[in-house]
């Protein structure tokens, strides 16, 4: 198979997979919601009101439920991004340059994943767009640098 036509079919797919990448992101986001406010998860839960740590919490949990439905999801993934890069930036900048380091890997991954969905929108599968036309692939799809879908 040529190099121009794999291009094409893993292009073919990209609604797909961008809608799958968000339901994961959104899952993943929320369980840190839910473990910060409820104790779960093996976590303990942050008191009522704990600043910034209840706050993230809850713009977590409500974020991080939209993103996965794919509702509002460039408005909460735009939170969501600038919660994250917060965190990174007060909590975990100051104990070491690098994430690796600092213990800021998860904020740093969430900010740029979410920071992807503000551009690229939900993709498939978003609540939306099953609700308005059965939800096929090319509802939400746009195309990517230039592309036809």
């Amino acid at each position: 198979m040529s190099a121009a036509r794999l291009s094409d079919r893993l292009s073919s797919h990209q609604p797909l997979v961008l809608g799958l990448f968000r339901i994961v992101l959104g899952l993943l986001f929320a369980s840190e919601g839910a473990a910060t406010l409820f104790g779960i998860l093996g976590r303990e839960s942050s008191p009522v009101g704990d600043w910034p740590f209840w706050y993230a919490g809850v713009i977590e949990l409500v974020c991080g439920v939209l993103v996965l439905l794919g509702a509002a999801t460039r408005s909460a993934a735009f939170l969501s991004s600038g919660a994250m890069a917060f965190a990174y930036f007060t909590e975990h900048q100051k104990n070491g340059l690098f994430p690796l380091q600092n213990g800021g890997l998860s904020p740093a991954l969430f900010c740029w994943g979410f920071l992807l969905l503000v551009f690229f929108g939900p993709g498939a599968l978003s609540l939306p767009a099953l609700a308005r036309r059965g939800g096929t692939a090319q509802d939400t799809a746009r195309p990517v640098a230039g592309q036809a879908l």
